[in-house]
């Protein structure tokens, strides 16, 4: 009799439609552009519409980026090809961010990491300049370019962060001792909900002699993460890739959201489609996505 209602139990249970709850906020930092490339802040949260996995969302939090600290990551190619170029770089680097913290939200913070075949903590997350001025003097350039590891660090590092969150990597090229793949990489920045802008230094015009590869990489991370790369030489064109960065972190939305009515058969990738209504001249871009099994 026991079995026989066990197994009565057992059916009705499976014959009972399985309803996705998922009571995790997802973060998603949103960047608008006009017709000319310009950055657009001011807009309301009625103006912005997500889709989870297809299913239309409701947006719990707005905020606009001024209300929020910001944590930026900068990443630093020190491979023995950019030995040449590290005193300009640093020289960009640092006007970057003495701009950053001293004009934005007094809890915006700055770490910096060096890599080549190691990756390198230069500084960890301080608002103290001289601190990441004395960390800056200590990297040399060396042989290898472990850009993936560096990343899958600095998202580490991101994760446990409040606030706004953002990498700026500064490289000339792809990817050549890393342990981590791009997968992992991505991933991982995904997991820590920050935004990618890489930045390519001096990217040469010949296909031939170009890591096409390396950038098309590079590309793919930022759109996945909803930055956005760069490609400038040294002086003046990466200062301004720089300001460009700046104005996109001045200038962020924070949407977040609790998923609901996922279909059971939503992925453990999760898409994200961020969209604006009644703003035909304006384009939106936010990460791709998130992992919904990652919490």
């Amino acid at each position: 009799m026991i079995r026989v209602l066990a197994l009565l139990l057992a059916a009705s249970l499976a014959a009972t439609p399985q309803i996705r709850v998922d009571v995790r906020l997802v973060r998603v930092i949103a960047t608008v552009k006009n017709a000319s490339g310009q950055a657009v802040g001011g807009l309301a949260r009625d103006r912005f519409r997500i889709e989870d996995s297809g299913v239309p969302q409701e947006i719990a939090v707005f905020e606009p980026s001024s209300a929020l600290p910001l944590s930026v990551a900068i990443l630093i190619d020190a491979s023995g090809s950019t030995a040449k170029d590290l005193p300009s770089e640093i020289a960009s680097v640092k006007r970057f961010y003495r701009a950053l913290l001293r004009e934005g939200n007094p809890d915006d913070a700055v770490s910096i990491l060096s890599f080549n075949y190691d990756v390198a903590q230069v500084s960890p997350f301080t608002r103290r300049e001289a601190r990441l001025e004395a960390g800056l003097k200590r990297i040399r350039g060396e042989a290898g370019t472990s850009l993936y590891d560096a990343v899958h660090l600095a998202a580490a590092e991101l994760e446990s962060r409040s606030g706004r969150k953002a990498m700026a990597i500064v490289t000339d090229g792809g990817d050549t001792t890393s342990t981590y793949a791009f997968r992992d990489a991505l991933k991982a920045a995904h997991q820590a909900d920050a935004v990618v802008y890489p930045i390519v230094v001096q990217p040469i015009v010949n296909d031939a002699g170009r890591n096409v590869g390396g950038e098309n990489a590079l590309a793919s991370l930022a759109q996945g993460t909803g930055g956005r790369v760069f490609q400038a030489s040294l002086g003046e064109a990466l200062d301004e890739a720089f300001s460009s960065v700046l104005r996109d972190l001045r200038t962020q939305y924070l949407l977040a959201y609790y998923p609901r009515n996922l279909p059971p058969t939503a992925p453990a990738f999760r898409p994200i489609r961020v969209s604006l209504a009644g703003e035909p001249g304006l384009r939106v871009s936010a990460r791709s996505g998130y992992y919904g099994d990652s919490r």
